[in-house]
């Protein structure tokens, strides 16, 4: 019943506004003084935020290389920041080192090295001739290219390799710490 009774009031409201418009109804409300049908809504003072960057997440510097084959040289960036650099050698005019951008995909602690023209297979370690650390970045028709230790001491800083990125061992170990699986690699002639 109550149900009813509302639905035919809400009928009637209805239609007296279609007939006579919004002032029909606001009419019966404008002998009231306006302090007596408005609400005054306050808020409380609350504590400013300050800075909207204290309230937000810092940004999570990312390490990546970038390997600058005129220099003969890597560096360790985090962020803008450079970490740390290293002496390279670079491939030759003939099997040149890549330029581009690169993620490094794999990564050896002592790397067993086999040489493509004879198949013969060389122990790992120190004088091997990747030394104690592989992170590669790069796959090429002529194989894949990456950062590895030498025992050639002598070469770095010249172009004298296939293609691939020689460091002294001790730099290669420290590099190979500062890099995971994802790492960017930018090679700039």
């Amino acid at each position: 019943m109550a149900i009813r009774a509302a639905s035919s009031f809400l009928l009637s409201l209805g239609v007296l506004l279609a007939i006579f418009g919004k002032a029909a109804i606001a009419s019966p409300f404008s002998s009231f003084p306006p302090s007596r049908w408005q609400v005054e809504i306050q808020t409380p003072d609350l504590p400013t935020l300050g800075e909207q960057t204290e309230h937000l997440p810092e940004e999570i510097a990312v390490t990546h290389l970038v390997l600058k084959l005129g220099q003969r040289r890597v560096y360790v960036h985090r962020g803008e920041a450079v970490l740390a650099s290293y002496p390279v050698a670079i491939g030759r005019a003939d099997t040149p080192t890549p330029t581009g951008e690169f993620e490094v995909f794999q990564m050896i602690e002592d790397p067993v090295w086999q040489n493509p023209w004879t198949g013969e297979v060389r122990s790992p370690g120190a004088n091997s001739a990747l030394g104690l650390r592989w992170i590669a970045f790069t796959q090429m028709p002529n194989g894949v290219i990456g950062f590895h230790g030498t025992p050639t001491v002598s070469s770095i800083g010249q172009a004298a390799s296939n293609g691939c990125v020689r460091m002294h061992n001790a730099d290669v170990v420290a590099l190979f710490e500062q890099v995971e699986i994802g790492t960017t690699v930018i090679v700039e002639p």
